[in-house]
């Protein structure tokens, strides 16, 4: 592997990271943590998870500050209009067309999320220049990109 893909981690997974330290959310902020991968996220995903924090486990919210530093997840700046509309031809539920313009903006290589209903059965999301899928999914992606090549 020449260099750590750039990955995006949805609100569902950094909350899933937090309330379990074992899982494969948890593990995909490790692997971040040991530069093995690049996390990124936008500013919709950090209001999303502040909000959902606040609302299901207040208490969680500095071991939340903590687990985003030590994984060194980047923020991608605010997307245009251009992302938005790319992204409102794969999902219209409002906040999730916002996640994923920020998805797109940050020119990821892999797209992380639990959410079934609006990303992972979207019929047109195979239209992206990404894969998306469940925690497990990227493990299993990752494994498979950190396979050595066979012989020649």
């Amino acid at each position: 592997m020449n260099r750590s893909p750039r990955v995006f981690v949805d609100t569902c997974v950094l909350f899933a990271a937090v309330l379990c330290e074992s899982g494969g959310a948890r593990l995909i902020l490790s692997l971040g943590e040991m530069n093995v991968v690049q996390l990124w996220m936008g500013p919709q995903v950090l209001l999303e998870a502040d909000r959902v924090l606040e609302r299901k486990a207040p208490e969680s919210k500095a071991r939340f500050a903590l687990l985003l530093d030590q994984a060194r997840i980047q923020i991608v700046a605010q997307p245009g209009e251009g992302m938005l509309a790319q992204a409102r031809a794969v999902t219209t539920h409002g906040s999730d067309t916002r996640v994923l313009s920020e998805a797109l903006a940050a020119a990821v290589e892999y797209f992380v999320t639990l959410d079934r209903q609006h990303f992972l059965h979207s019929p047109h999301a195979t239209s992206l220049l990404f894969p998306m899928g469940t925690p497990g999914d990227f493990l299993a992606w990752m494994r498979k990109r950190m396979q050595p090549a066979g012989p020649r």
